[in-house]
């Protein structure tokens, strides 16, 4: 089956974007339903913004967008990039999560997640996969 990964950058709405169990939840959520979906990914969370990299099946990753679209804990959803991959770049998480680390906040450059290139995107998430692969 072929695979597909998708990314996107969206405001977070009121505590979303904040609060550290608000994230809690979504994390969960997303880890289950990503587990039940066979989906993979990563969200970084930065200046109430979410900027997410998902991978899958097409059908799988289609559904998640519709249930994305419709999600009330973000809005101004942009898909920056929907393109067929080779192999999993987040193959070990369900949801993977990570903060922005001094490292990601020197590649973004103070460049606002809403106005991040796709290709700026993969870099930044290509770092977060490689640093949450790190031993802590």
């Amino acid at each position: 089956m072929p695979l597909h990964r998708i990314i996107y950058v969206s405001e977070a709405v009121g505590a979303a974007g904040t609060s550290l169990l608000s994230i809690a939840e979504i994390l969960g959520v997303s880890e289950r339903n990503n587990r039940r979906d066979h989906l993979t990914g990563v969200l970084l969370g930065h200046n109430g913004r979410f900027l997410q990299a998902i991978e899958g099946a097409r059908t799988d990753l289609d559904r998640l967008m519709d249930r994305l679209s419709h999600d009330r804990r973000h809005v101004n959803l942009r898909l920056l990039s929907d393109r067929p991959i080779a192999a999993r770049m987040f193959g070990h998480w369900a949801m993977g999560q990570a903060t922005a680390t001094p490292a990601m906040l020197d590649l973004l450059n103070d460049e606002d997640l809403s106005a991040i290139s796709p290709a700026k995107a993969e870099t930044v998430l290509a770092a977060t996969a490689a640093s949450l692969a790190e031993p802590a």
